[in-house]
């Protein structure tokens, strides 16, 4: 297993790309044969889910599937706050639309939440929740994911799109912490 120091924290390799990128070809396919006759709008939640989203979107098979981009926050190092701030917000038309949330991670469920939140304010036809990690020892939430890439434990990590402190999110590889 590879290790790599960021800021004060090491890491050690915990799920390689080819992993990563089949995984997302499942859930590209998944929701191309889910919503092929929808008006679907994508919503990145940023920062973390860009690689997410720019790889999905390579392999969903939609007729002209738009994305757009909502800024969220809910981390201070490695730990959740517990409070989410809205920095960027949706610029796009979502009413009567379909609605396909894609994050990097869902463990608390606070962020999707709020995100939900947001989203029911404007009145799409439907919304959808893709992520492509889940850690459902810390999900204490009934809101459905209608799209899980892995599930996983309750590591910390980073890569792809994940970070701590803003390092790490170019990673090819997701690496956890070593404690």
């Amino acid at each position: 297993m590879a290790r790599i120091k960021l800021l004060d924290k090491e890491f050690e390799t915990y799920i390689e790309y080819d992993i990563v990128k089949k995984a997302i070809e499942r859930v590209a396919h998944e929701i191309s044969n889910d919503l092929k006759n929808e008006d679907v709008l994508f919503i990145c939640i940023l920062n973390g889910s860009f690689w997410f989203t720019a790889e999905l979107f390579k392999d969903v098979d939609l007729v002209e599937p738009e994305v757009t981009f909502l800024k969220l926050s809910s981390y201070d190092g490695i730990d959740t706050t517990g409070q989410v701030k809205k920095l960027i917000g949706l610029n796009e038309p979502v009413k009567g639309r379909t609605l396909v949330v894609l994050e990097d991670i869902v463990d608390t469920g606070t962020t999707i939440i709020e995100v939900m939140n947001i989203l029911k304010e404007h009145n799409p036809k439907s919304v959808k929740i893709a992520t492509l990690l889940l850690k459902p020892e810390k999900f204490n939430n009934k809101m459905p994911l209608d799209y899980v890439g892995l599930e996983i434990g309750n590591e910390f990590i980073v890569g792809w799109g994940l970070d701590y402190n803003q390092k790490g999110r170019n990673l090819r590889d997701i690496y956890k912490v070593v404690e």
